[in-house]
C-alpha cells in the first residue's frame, strides 16, 4: 500500500511519519547525489498561531492530529565531519524536533563478515563503494524532544513512493545524535 493518496500528501496515521515522508518527497524531488539536509520540526497548530501569514503555504495540514511541520535549515558546512556538526546544535524551545535526510552507501548484513580488518575511515569507505552487494540509500531521520523518533529509507533503485521503508528503529545511531541535539 501506498504511503500517499493519488493527490501527493502523506496517509500515514502518526504526524511524526507523516513529517518524515513529506520530507523524503521533498529529498526525492531534488533528486539524487545531493548533501544532507537538517529540518526542524515544528508543531503545525503553533506555527499558524505564530506565524498566520503562513497559513496559505501550510496548506491542509491537520493541527487537530498533532502535526509538524519541517523548516529546512542552512546548509551544513562543507567538510565537517556530521557526527561533530550535529554536536554544535542547540534548538530553541519552539522546536519539538529535527530531522536529518542524508545520503549512504549500505552492504546487507551478509557482507559484513568480508569486511577486512584494519581499515581506516576512508579505506573502509572506498570498499563499501567498490562491493558488488551495496546500495544507495536515503535516509530520513526524524527525533521529537519527548524521545519518539522515526525513519524513512528510500533505495536508489526502488526510487517509488511505494516502496520507502518506515520505522522507529531503522537508523538507531543517526536517531541517537540527533537526539543529542536537544540534551541540555
Amino acid at each position: 500500500m501506498s504511503n500517499f493518496s493519488p493527490s501527493g500528501p502523506p496517509m500515514a496515521a502518526n504526524p511524526l511519519t507523516r513529517a518524515v515522508l513529506e520530507i523524503d518527497e521533498y529529498a526525492s524531488g531534488l533528486g539524487w547525489d545531493r548533501p544532507a539536509r537538517l529540518f526542524a520540526l515544528v508543531k503545525t497548530a503553533e506555527l499558524r498561531k505564530s506565524a498566520p501569514s503562513l497559513a496559505g503555504q501550510l496548506g491542509g495540514k491537520d493541527d487537530a492530529a498533532g502535526g509538524y511541520t519541517p523548516i529546512e535549515q542552512d546548509q551544513l558546512p562543507a567538510g565537517k565531519p556530521l557526527d561533530e556538526f550535529l554536536g554544535t546544535i542547540a534548538w530553541p524551545k519552539a522546536v519539538v524536533g529535527c530531522a536529518l535526510t542524508v545520503e549512504r552507501l549500505m552492504l546487507p548484513p551478509s557482507a559484513e563478515a568480508s569486511v577486512p580488518k584494519g581499515l581506516n575511515e576512508a579505506a573502509l569507505a572506498k570498499w563499501v563503494a567498490a562491493h558488488p552487494d551495496r546500495q544507495e540509500v536515503r535516509m530520513t531521520v526524524a527525533v521529537l524532544r519527548n524521545g519518539k523518533r522515526e525513519a524513512a529509507i528510500r533505495l536508489r533503485e526502488k526510487d517509488s513512493p511505494n516502496e520507502v521503508l518506515t520505522g522507529p528503529d531503522l537508523v538507531p545511531g543517526l536517531a541517537e545524535a540527533l537526539a543529542a541535539t536537544f540534551a541540555s
